[in-house]
């Protein structure tokens, strides 16, 4: 015999908030949505902070072959599910492979990183507990047009300013860039 869960008492869920808005995302078709050009992907904030009350974050991934973040490591949670492609991941020094329709979920902490090892695009879609991340990546990325447009080349010396800027913020978003 199975037992049922113990009821909740009565008010133990707070009442609705009117305040809040159901947020409904298009990406292909919403030109309102930010699309941040970083390391050479594109990333799309679907759902920010602002609409789950701090919560998480939503991000729509396109990651060009060669792509993808390097490794490193923040004291939120992330979940990231391939919608097409497969990347590469490392977590904690060991490598996998994520395909398609499989969903990855990186612990709080754990260095790890990912990488478009593929001659496609790969898209992805990022979940992070609480949010903030979004914001990161406004500081540090490149505003693009749409969800697929790769951000403008940077030179040499750009790169190099990037890199400086991005490990100057990081720790401000939780975050710490395990570069050499």
């Amino acid at each position: 015999m199975t037992e049922s869960p113990p009821s909740s008492p009565e008010g133990s869920i707070p009442p609705d908030d009117p305040q809040r808005h159901l947020t409904v995302a298009r990406p292909n078709e919403d030109e309102s949505l930010p699309h941040f050009g970083l390391v050479g992907d594109t990333y799309t904030v679907l759902v920010s902070g602002d609409d789950t009350a701090g919560k998480y974050t939503l991000i729509d991934m396109h990651v060009p072959p060669g792509g993808g973040p390097p490794p490193h490591r923040h004291d939120f949670e992330e979940m990231f599910t391939v919608l097409e492609g497969e990347v590469e991941l490392s977590f904690r020094g060991q490598q996998l492979m994520a395909k398609a329709g499989e969903t990855v979920n990186v612990p709080a902490n754990a260095p790890h990183g990912f990488r478009n090892a593929s001659s496609e695009a790969v898209r992805l879609l990022c979940l992070c507990a609480p949010s903030g991340q979004e914001e990161f990546f406004a500081e540090v990325g490149q505003p693009v047009t749409s969800r697929t447009e790769p951000p403008p080349p940077l030179d040499g010396e750009s790169q190099a300013a990037f890199i400086t800027k991005s490990k100057a913020l990081a720790p401000e978003y939780h975050t710490e860039l395990l570069l050499p």
